[in-house]
Formats: C-alpha cells, structure tokens, sequence
C-alpha cells in the first residue's frame, strides 16, 4: 500500500497509479474526470482515464492501476458505473475502488453491498486526493472548497466525440464548464440538495475562464454551463460570462435557470443575451400546481408561462424538461401538458425522452418524509438505487412504459413527428375530449431550426438497455 499522502500534496509521497472512470456526463467530455485529474496530478500521481460513455475499459488499465475511482454525478452513470465495478473487482478483488460525484452517497447500501470502499459526494477532490494517499473516507460529504484548480483536458477524449451543438444548419463542438455547483434550493425531486442541503459554492472566476480558454483551443464553438441553477449567484455568474465574452465575443453558451430565478432577474436576459446565451434548461417538470407544490418547485404553471415570454423578449428560447410521471399524474393531466407545448410553441424544444420521465426516489430523498407520498411507496430496490413506488391508477403506469418504448424505438425519427406519435397516445386513453390549441397561441418562438444539443438524455431518466450492455473489453 502506498503512504498516505497529506491534503497539502508535499514532500516523500509514494507514487499511485489510479485510473479514473467516468460512465456518462450527458454527452459531454467530462468534468468529473478532469478536475480530480488535476488535483491529483498536483500532488504526483500518475493518473489514466476512461470514459465509458464513448470507449470500452481496456482490462489492461485495471492491471495497471493501483486504485480505481468512478465519477457519478447522476443516477444513469451511477447504475453503469457499478456495472463496471463489478466487473474490476471480479478481475481484481482486491483493488481499492471509490465513487465519487453528486450520486456517490445515494444509498447506504453502498458501503455493504457494492464493491465500493468508499464514497464521497460534494466538494469530492480533497477527499479523493486523501484516498489515493491511504485515508478512509468512510461515506463522506464534503462541502469545503479545495484550491482551485485549472481542469486537466489534454488527455481526455477530443471534443468532436461528444453532444454538439445543432444550429443554423451545422453542428459545432461544444465544452461543458461550471461555475458554481450546489443549489440554494431543496427540491425535493432533486438529489442536490441531498448533498449540498441549500449551499452554493461558486468557482473561482478565473480558473472558470481558464477553462473556457482551453476549450475554444480545443474547438469548442459553444459552452454549456453544468450548474445546477446559473443563477444562485447572478454576480458571479454576470461576472464569468462577462469575462468568457470579452476574451471569446463569438462563443456562444446555454445555462440551466430555475423559473423563479428567471423572472426575478429580468433585467438579466438582455446582458446574457448579447453575450451568447441561445437558450437555457429550465425544469418545468409539470403543469399541475398541485404536483409543483409536491415538489416544492417555487413557481407556478402561470409563471413558467411569463417566463418562457419573457426570454423570448430577448430571443432567448427555453428548452424544458418534465417530470411527466409522478404519484399525482393523470392521463388527462399529461393532455394538460401537451396541451401547454402546443400553445407555447414549444415541440421543437422538447426531446421526446422528456415526455416518458418516471420520478425517482433515492434512498434520501426529501419526498420519502411527505405524507403524500407515503401511500405510494414500495421497497427499497438497491439494484435499481431508489424506492419502488406505483400509481394508483395502472393504466398511468402502463402508458409510461408504451412512452418510453415509442420513444426508444423512435430514436432517430425528427422530433416533431415522435411528439405527434405521443401526442396521439395520450389523448387516446385520456377521457378529456377537448380539442387541441392552436401551436403558438400563448406564446411563438422562431421559425426553423432552434438550436439544441445532440444529446437528448437527461439525468432524471433511466438509463436505456443500451447504456447498460457490457461495457469493457
């Protein structure tokens, strides 16, 4: 076993050959492994990293390694990345593995049952760094900031192998950056604040900047930002953008803005706008106020509305996403929605995965104390990391399942007609009869191609077959 090695990275430290693994990153060159990469090779180690999600693990890695650490940031790469684990502990039994990432902590099960010696959620890269140098973690969550460090890119895959940019006609290479991480809210869908519990911690500006530098070096054309919300801390966040635009006046970038965090910033989207941002992701989740209160979302069906009018003031489009299937839902509720993309004109900025969402319940939820919700639980599935539940209706349960294996089977067909495919689905087993309101009759976005990402998984859904095929060679 090496020596342990101290926070600080000084002095007489053994040498220790880890290989980082990262399984999914919506689509995009991981951040999970190139910020430990950094902090890693700070201190001395030699580092080597995979990333599932576009090349098979060559077993050789495995031989190399002295120890061998996952990034989870959500439940898909979690599901994979113990997959995976299974298959090196079964090579080499005794090889210290680690998960680390926003999902690391998502079940208690994890210490006992998984081949995992340890977990660290949060502010992961201190912890991590201690690991590797012998220390125990146990099951940590770390929120204090490390030292900020520029992310270490040039050994990952190239940009031009993940999500791009659909525009105007062409595709251009995008990076993903963060500027800060944590949420000040507490959803109570999320698992964010599971970790963070109300606490942001920003980026230091100019490692942000940095990072963004290289990646226009690399190619990178578009940015997406990879906070949870943008703006938990607008200063910093006008300060960033302000900054990336003065050095990359043609880069362009989206971002991820909760509703009451859209309209209360208003006089935000013309600054944002005239420094590159084409649209942001906003979680929705449903037009049900009775299932917004459930999930403690802070914003009504009305004000997503006024904000989707609003951004499109400064031909900013919103792109969605939903939680369509929840305990509450109802057939002719999910009419209700589809009735709300219709009106606002909002089909070409929905990838239809989003309509098939199922709710998850990790294993600490903030859902799992509601009094709603208590009806509706089953048991605790650790294969699948959360708590069974069914709705009281079998029929919502079976349309999910039809949903998703339209969608699935429809992965290449254009959007709009796969949202016609579901749109028709829906109203055959709803018993509301109304008829359909006319597209853009609330709100209109602009004609043709709006831009978007390739990627269209989200981390709320579950991963496909696909995804779970064996995943080394």
């Amino acid at each position: 076993m090496p020596r342990p090695v101290g926070l600080s990275g000084t002095t007489n430290l053994a040498l220790v050959r880890v290989l980082l693994v990262s399984t999914y990153e919506l689509g995009n060159q991981p951040l999970g492994l190139s910020k430990p990469m950094a902090a890693l090779e700070a201190v001395g180690h030699q580092v080597r990293c995979v990333d599932v999600a576009v090349d098979p693990i060559d077993v050789t890695d495995f031989d190399w390694a002295d120890r061998v650490a996952f990034s989870v940031p959500m439940h898909t790469a979690m599901r994979l990345a113990l997959q995976v684990a299974e298959s090196v502990r079964a090579r080499r039994p005794d090889l210290p593995l680690c998960f680390y990432g926003l999902y690391a902590t998502v079940s208690r099960d994890l210490t006992v049952t998984s081949p995992a010696d340890a977990v660290i959620a949060g502010e992961y890269e201190t912890g991590l760094v201690a690991w590797v140098g012998g220390v125990d973690p146990g099951r940590a969550i770390q929120l204090a900031r490390g030292p900020a460090l520029l992310p270490a890119r040039s050994r990952l895959p190239t940009l031009d192998r993940y999500t791009r940019l659909a525009v105007a006609g062409e595709e251009w290479l995008v990076g993903s950056v963060e500027a800060s991480r944590g949420c000040s809210h507490r959803c109570r869908h999320c698992p964010v604040p599971v970790v963070y519990d109300g606490r942001v911690r920003p980026v230091d500006e100019a490692t942000v900047v940095a990072d963004a530098d290289q990646l226009v070096v690399a190619g990178a054309r578009h940015l997406t930002f990879a906070d949870p919300d943008f703006l938990n801390t607008p200063p910093h966040s006008r300060r960033v953008i302000a900054a990336i635009h003065t050095r990359h006046p043609g880069l362009t970038f989206d971002c991820t803005v909760k509703v009451e965090h859209v309209l209360r910033h208003p006089d935000i989207w013309s600054e944002l706008a005239g420094a590159g941002c084409l649209f942001i992701v906003s979680a929705f989740e449903s037009v049900d106020n009775v299932i917004l209160e459930h999930l403690d979302k802070g914003h009504t069906v009305a004000e997503a509305s006024e904000a989707i009018i609003l951004l499109r003031r400064h031909d900013i489009e919103v792109r969605p996403s939903w939680l369509p299937f929840t305990p509450w839902t109802t057939i002719d509720g999910l009419v209700d929605l589809l009735d709300f993309v219709i009106a606002h004109d909002l089909v070409p900025n929905v990838d239809p995965v989003q309509y098939t969402v199922r709710l998850l319940l990790p294993e600490e939820s903030l859902l799992l104390d509601r009094p709603e919700m208590a009806p509706h639980l089953g048991r605790y599935d650790a294969a699948r990391l959360g708590w069974a539940w069914s709705h009281p209706d079998g029929e919502v349960d079976q349309l999910q399942q039809d949903l998703a294996a339209l969608v699935e089977a429809r992965v290449d067909q254009p959007a709009d007609l796969t949202f016609a495919e579901i749109d028709a689905l829906i109203r055959s087993r709803a018993t509301t009869g109304r008829p359909r309101p006319v597209n853009g009759s609330v709100s209109s976005g602009p004609p043709g191609q709006r831009a978007r990402l390739t990627e269209s998984w989200f981390c709320c859904s579950e991963p496909t077959e696909a995804q779970l095929a064996p995943l080394t060679r």
